[in-house]
């Protein structure tokens, strides 16, 4: 965080100081929320769960080198005490965003923020120090703690937003107003919190709602292949450019192929020329990723052939996100485990089968959570998509939800036993043991509340191991 005195902090936030002996003491490094990562200078924001009091824990961080705690109630440590901790916290993000000479870039979308957000910042950071939302901690306390990060140097601030409601995006923007705002698509994530794609559409369309106009400096990066977002050009005085694949984006691609090893390769076009890129991520959905950080980067003064290298050279910042590791034996696991909707998961069944092309495909899926009235037509979808790609066997994990995603697959036509439905991770675990051969590619994607990260983890250990079935 950029240098604030105790003092400041608490005008900011509209605190009372107490057990401080010198208030003019300054904050020098991150604020935090668990105690765990107390370093000196920084400060403790103290949170009250239900299992967990952080107020606890303020001895301890103050031991471990924290300035000061940011708290309820006085903890007999240096503190500032405030009704309210996260409102706190967004009025101090809000007070530093203020003073930070950084471009605030946010986006938004049902699938794909966390991906395009780790290919935005590592083209920006190419040219010029970038700070970023760390893996998806994108709501009203991991949003400002972000932009907290940011330090005197940082020339760009690149921030996922979340929304589970109407309301949400006019919020984090009220605590971090951005100059550029992508918004990457509308899909079925939450459709069951917000009743339908129209709800979903008009929260997302905050975000370009909340930019400055276009005489300001403001941009709105659309989607021109969603027509939700496409539409929301007339809800925002910004400056609007479109990617896509469409031949009426600003920023498309061109001869989109898949390496031999799943790859995306094509020809990025921008206003400023074109250049050709080779991805190190895989699946064909980061096309539109990448066309997404083409658009923000081509804005933010880059180059074609800048962006092209940037992308060519970016991997995968967040954990379980197609992490692809290459065991001993020659069996590929693809750890997708972290999240889960009808969009991505499609799009992760297609980079499996495009990395599979010759040998043995395994999906091991669980539920996608909180889509409603909607959950049983597309679990049966995506058991039925697995089919359509010639996935060789479909493992559901879990309970009524995995058992519509195999039996979509079972009905789909010639699937008998290459579908089965197993009770829980371990059941998966023990399954594939067993089966496994060198050379297969196995897929492991749920929603985060399933947890199969275990079995990709499994999988991984049992390479190291040499256990693997020599059928």
């Amino acid at each position: 965080m950029i240098a604030l005195s105790l003092a400041e902090i608490a005008e900011v936030v509209g605190g009372q100081t107490h057990d401080i002996p010198d208030p003019s003491v300054q904050v020098t490094g991150p604020v935090i929320r668990d105690s765990r990562e107390a370093v000196p200078g920084s400060l403790f924001a103290a949170f009250a769960g239900e299992r967990v009091d952080g107020h606890d824990y303020a001895a301890a961080v103050v031991e471990a080198g924290a300035v000061a705690v940011l708290g309820t109630r006085p903890v007999g440590v240096p503190a500032i005490v405030v009704d309210d901790v996260q409102t706190a916290l967004g009025a101090l993000a809000r007070h530093v965003v203020r003073r930070l000479g950084a471009t605030l870039v946010a986006l938004t979308g049902s699938a794909g923020k966390t991906s395009t957000k780790d290919l935005i910042a590592q083209v920006l950071r190419s040219k010029a120090p970038t700070v970023f939302t760390p893996g998806s901690l994108n709501n009203e306390i991991g949003l400002p703690l972000t932009a907290l990060s940011a330090t005197e140097e940082t020339r760009f601030l690149v921030l996922e937003m979340g929304a589970r409601g109407i309301g949400h995006i006019s919020y984090l923007t009220g605590l971090t107003p951005p100059k550029v705002g992508l918004v990457l698509n509308v899909g079925s994530a939450h459709i069951g919190e917000f009743g339908g794609r129209e709800q979903i559409a008009q929260a997302k369309g905050e975000l370009v709602e909340a930019l400055p106009s276009e005489a300001e400096g403001g941009t709105a990066v659309l989607n021109a292949d969603d027509p939700y977002v496409r539409a929301m050009a007339s809800r925002t005085k910004a400056k609007v450019i479109f990617f896509g694949e469409s031949g009426e984006a600003d920023v498309r691609a061109e001869n989109v192929r898949l390496t031999d090893t799943g790859q995306p390769s094509f020809r990025l076009h921008t206003p400023s020329g074109a250049s050709d890129v080779t991805m190190r991520l895989y699946g064909e959905h980061h096309v539109s990723n990448a066309l997404a950080a083409a658009a923000v980067a081509h804005e933010l003064g880059m180059s074609a052939d800048e962006i092209a290298v940037a992308l060519s050279e970016a991997g995968s910042l967040s954990r379980w996100r197609m992490e692809v590791t290459e065991r001993p034996d020659g069996v590929t696991i693809v750890n997708d485990a972290y999240n889960a909707n009808p969009e991505s998961m499609r799009a992760a069944l297609r980079a499996l089968a495009a990395m599979g092309k010759g040998r043995r495909t395994w999906a091991v899926l669980g539920k996608m959570a909180e889509l409603g009235d909607e959950a049983l037509a597309e679990h049966d979808a995506v058991g039925r998509l697995a089919v359509r790609l010639n996935v060789s066997k479909l493992v559901a994990v879990g309970g009524r939800e995995a058992a519509w995603l195999q039996l979509g697959a079972y009905n789909e036509g010639s699937w008998g036993e290459e579908s089965v439905h197993v009770s829980d991770a371990q059941a998966a675990v023990d399954l594939l043991r067993s089966e496994l051969r060198p050379g297969d590619v196995v897929l492991v994607k749920a929603s985060r509340s399933v947890g199969l990260e275990s079995v990709a983890q499994a999988l991984i250990e049992s390479g190291a191991e040499g256990e693997v079935s020599a059928r």
